[in-house]
């Protein structure tokens, strides 16, 4: 199992004799880039055993302090006791730390308050494991043209998988524990690709990916038929469940070939082709049927 950015359940396996009560469920104020390090956290806090005396005894801070911290309550946590929780925890400190600055911008603090709070705190050189050095390295660019045809940008696209591999080493210990380490990552990936995706008539939005096709380039009139196709093509394959549509994205939208998406997404080859034949029937219907059509086309 991995976790999700709407999962209050760890990832880990049942761990018995669990003492204390389960954290709180985390603040609706909290954002996306909050909730990326704040859920693997909490799901390591519930998993360990430990109570919030616990963690109160391990870090030197109280327990009200602590508690917002978990419930991501309150004005956003300063570094430093993001830091003492997080080692009370033993987990490694780079990929949280650049994930709380990133949330700490999100949450409009001032870039001396960022680095103010970072130099408060001494650390200690980390790197990380070399399987997960290895797995980023041959991951890279299938994850971030996935995310760049959501999210449009090649900007936007590398921030989300670099944002992926931190959660990724944060969580390495599970990751590496899974069934598939492929499958756990590419789950989190596309969580992650998913909370910062336009969306639209429930799912995402991919109208906008047609302008860095060729044929939507060509500035042939003719090609006004074919754009227009395009359009009706992309709402169908956000309709599309989850698998069916990452596989139409990676093979029709990045070109990825089908023979290499099972070592991206984690399925097996048999598995991975029945997906893609599901997908071309489905998209098929969806193309066939004047609703799609319709609201694609709708403003």
């Amino acid at each position: 199992m991995i976790w999700t950015p709407d999962a209050d359940q760890p990832p880990s396996p049942d761990t018995g004799g669990r003492r204390g009560r389960k954290p709180a469920p985390i603040s609706r104020d909290a954002g996306p880039s909050h909730r990326a390090w704040l859920e693997p956290v909490r799901s390591f806090v519930f998993s360990s055993g430990l109570t919030l005396s616990d963690l109160v005894d391990r870090s030197g801070y109280s327990k009200t302090r602590i508690s917002e911290l978990l419930r991501g309550n309150g004005y956003y946590p300063a570094w430093e006791i993001t830091f003492s929780v997080i080692r009370a925890l033993g987990l490694p400190v780079p990929p949280v730390r650049r994930l709380w600055t990133a949330a700490a911008r999100e949450a409009h603090k001032q870039p001396s308050w960022i680095e103010q709070c970072i130099q408060q705190v001494a650390l200690q050189p980390e790197t990380p494991p070399l399987a997960h050095q290895a797995f980023t390295e041959a991951m890279r660019t299938p994850y971030t043209e996935y995310a760049r045809a959501f999210l449009l940008t090649d900007h936007r696209a590398n921030w989300v998988v670099a944002e992926t591999f931190d959660i990724l080493w944060l969580c390495w210990s599970h990751a590496a524990t899974s069934c598939d380490i492929r499958r756990y990552a590419w789950d989190l990936l596309r969580s992650r690709v998913m909370a910062r995706a336009s969306h639209r008539d429930g799912g995402p939005d991919l109208r906008a990916a047609i302008f860095s096709t060729t044929e939507a380039h060509d500035t042939d009139p003719g090609q006004f038929l074919v754009r227009t196709e395009l359009v009706d093509l992309f709402a169908a394959i956000a309709q599309l469940p989850s698998d069916q549509m990452d596989v139409a994205v990676l093979h029709h939208l990045c070109g990825v070939s089908l023979d290499k998406i099972p070592y991206i997404i984690g399925l097996s080859p048999a598995i991975t082709h029945a997906v893609d034949h599901h997908a071309r029937a489905t998209l098929e219907d969806l193309l066939r049927s004047p609703a799609t059509g319709s609201e694609s086309k709708s403003p």
